[in-house]
């Protein structure tokens, strides 16, 4: 028996802590760039991915039960929740924990930042729940020309750590993008609370990852308080709490203003990077990052002159945006944010 709708309802964060909790996910994904460098400084990408999906999984199954949130009994719900956990979890955080080797903290963040555009090409060429204006589609290449510019291929372009680094970071926002297509597409009514349901794709990626334990993380380690406290709080926040919170905004708030959460995510990741790791950022990343976000304004339809803004809230539990946060809740709904 799944929880009745007003079961859900009453159980609704008020206004003020939905913006509270859409700041502090924010600034936690921004923070989470911070966590994976250090935590690299003594463990494998593998065992940083693992570490942060179990801690995350184990943090969610706990509120799942001292709340006792209902678990949805299908199958085929279960089978969806498998896929997502393997594009949502699994395939980024293992491609995010491998480029940072090579890239810095405030690079990765705002590359993450381009998880709309990624979004809106999977949910208009790839699984088809939305049709773009042309103006959207501009806004697809302008993200595009934004991306060019981070890279900066008038510097030389050299098949080194470093560009391919920032290709998997791609490749990672690109499984962010197929993810929040495919719940639009597949997964947008599942019965379960915004916990339950990012339980449900987070204990899947925990699953897999146990099995793939032997081949993976069986590496020996080096920890130390920096790297334990690091690996807690990115999985436990990061990969926990602040999935949930992103849920409550988009049920609260819609996906399009909830996926404003993008533009927090890269300025904590920058501003942490230059003032704890000592990091330096060329005049084209932030130019870049710049010229991203206005290809997600004009992606998202944001930017027509005189437009009544659409109240888009989501009201399906399976709704995780959530930033990211997940599902749109109609094929008309806005891309989401992107997260780490």
């Amino acid at each position: 028996m799944e929880t009745p709708p007003a079961t859900r309802a009453a159980r609704a964060p008020s206004a003020r802590w939905v913006t509270i909790q859409f700041v502090l996910a924010g600034i936690v994904w921004g923070a989470s760039f911070l966590f994976m460098k250090v935590s690299l400084t003594g463990i494998s990408p593998a065992q940083v991915a693992w570490t942060r999906i179990l801690l995350g999984a184990l943090t969610l199954g706990a509120l799942v039960l001292l709340r006792r949130e209902r678990l949805s009994r299908s199958v085929r719900v279960w089978a969806h929740l498998l896929v997502l956990g393997l594009t949502f979890c699994v395939i980024p955080f293992l491609l995010f924990s491998w480029a940072q080797q090579h890239v810095s903290s405030g690079v990765a963040s705002i590359f993450n930042a381009t998880t709309p555009i990624m979004t809106a090409i999977m949910a208009w060429l790839v699984f088809r729940v939305e049709r773009l204006k042309a103006l959207q589609v501009l806004g697809i290449g302008v993200g595009i020309l934004g991306v060019v510019v981070i890279i900066a291929p008038w510097q030389g372009v050299a098949l080194d750590g470093s560009l391919v680094a920032e290709l998997a970071i791609l490749g990672a926002t690109a499984s962010y993008g197929f993810s929040f297509a495919y719940m639009r597409r597949f997964v947008s009514s599942t019965g379960m609370s915004a916990i339950a349901f990012t339980f449900g794709y987070i204990a899947m990626a925990a699953a897999v990852m146990a099995v793939l334990t032997p081949f993976l993380v069986l590496t020996p380690v080096r920890l130390d308080v920096p790297i334990v406290v690091s690996l807690v709080l990115l999985g436990c926040l990061g990969t926990g709490i602040a999935y949930v919170w992103n849920q409550n905004t988009v049920r609260a708030w819609g996906p399009t203003r909830a996926s404003t959460v993008t533009y927090i995510t890269p300025v904590v990741g920058v501003i942490l990077g230059v003032l704890i790791l000592g990091e330096t950022i060329s005049w084209n990343e932030p130019a870049g990052a710049l010229v991203v976000f206005l290809g997600i304004l004009l992606a998202q339809d944001r930017l027509r002159p005189g437009r009544r803004r659409r109240n888009d809230e989501g009201t399906d539990a399976a709704s995780p945006r959530h930033p990211s946060p997940s599902s749109a809740v109609s094929p008309a709904a806005e891309r989401p944010a992107g997260r780490a």
